[in-house]
């Protein structure tokens, strides 16, 4: 896998929408907070287009946004303003072969799955499953997110994974694994079934975490992915933020019962808990990266071997 180089005070970040847009006053204010952060910005220029409601502009705009980026010498790290829907329709404008020929920081999560898939399979580029400048740097970039995205995004060696204080790793299924670290929103991975980009598990560590969809919805999702032996094919499984994902007709039912379900029978271990998702904070994970967790400890380790 090929590591990106390390943000430093004074890099370029490149913001882009691959994915739904913003409203027009936030672009400044997304620009600032990176800025009072040290690093210079540049910016896409369909950050707040409004193309069919809620896509930030064709997926052709978005996909040559990407490529820009990646190829643009100055700027060094990419980052998404947000997520939302449509990156799917722009998957077909990325050119995988200026991502590998430019390796860069690249952080998103929700509907950013899809790029990441394609780059961490197809490019063998290390993605960082991360807070994103609109959703949460700008009101929600509290210590805890702001010590585990850099700590990651800079790591080198054994990083250990840090759930913030108050929410402990727990155990689902017993059992020590170890792997690259794959996965990201369960209803883009379903989606990726049948492309180019499908979630490849073969052995790795699989991580999991949706958000605002019905209990029977994101069921319908998660066996999709078990009779597509996308659970059957992995070392083990990290269930991260399930946010707003309840069950109205019966409470007790909730997601980890639901998946209880779905994961019975598997020898693998399985940790849940994972403060990373769609809930604040939110903790970064290296997404390409090895991985090992031990269900027994209810810990995880990522190594950054750059």
């Amino acid at each position: 896998m090929i590591y990106p180089k390390k943000l430093k005070q004074g890099d370029t970040i490149g913001l882009i929408c691959t994915s739904s847009p913003i409203p027009q006053e936030r672009e400044a204010l997304c620009a600032a907070v990176l800025e009072d952060m040290g690093y210079r910005v540049k910016m896409a220029d369909n950050l707040s287009t409004n193309y069919g409601g809620y896509m930030a502009g064709t997926g052709e705009v978005r996909g040559q946004w990407v490529n820009r980026m990646f190829a643009d010498p100055e700027v060094d790290a990419i980052f998404c303003v947000r997520g939302g829907d449509g990156s799917s329709r722009a998957m077909e404008y990325i050119d995988l072969e200026v991502v590998r020929r430019n390796p860069k920081i690249f952080v998103g999560y929700s509907d950013v799955t899809a790029p990441h898939l394609a780059f961490n399979q197809d490019c063998h580029l290390v993605t960082f499953h991360g807070p994103m400048v609109s959703s949460n740097m700008i009101e929600h970039f509290d210590p805890e997110t702001a010590a585990s995205f850099f700590e990651v995004l800079n790591g080198e060696g054994d990083v250990p994974f840090k759930n913030p204080v108050g929410f402990p790793l727990e155990t689902m299924h017993s059992g020590i694994a170890s792997g690259t670290l794959v996965g990201g929103n369960l209803s883009l991975m379903t989606a990726s079934i049948g492309t180019p980009y499908e979630v490849d598990t073969a052995g790795k560590i699989l991580f999991i975490e949706e958000v605002g969809d019905s209990l029977d919805n994101m069921e319908r999702h998660a066996f999709q992915m078990r009779a597509a032996g996308k659970y059957q094919a992995c070392k083990g499984i990290l269930l991260g933020q399930f946010t707003r994902c309840g069950n109205p007709k019966m409470a007790e039912y909730d997601y980890l019962a639901c998946f209880r379900d779905i994961l019975g029978g598997l020898d693998i271990p399985i940790l849940y808990n994972v403060q990373s998702g769609h809930e604040f904070p939110m903790m970064t994970l290296p997404l390409g990266a090895g991985c090992t967790m031990d269900a027994d400890s209810q810990t995880i380790v990522f190594h950054m071997e750059r």
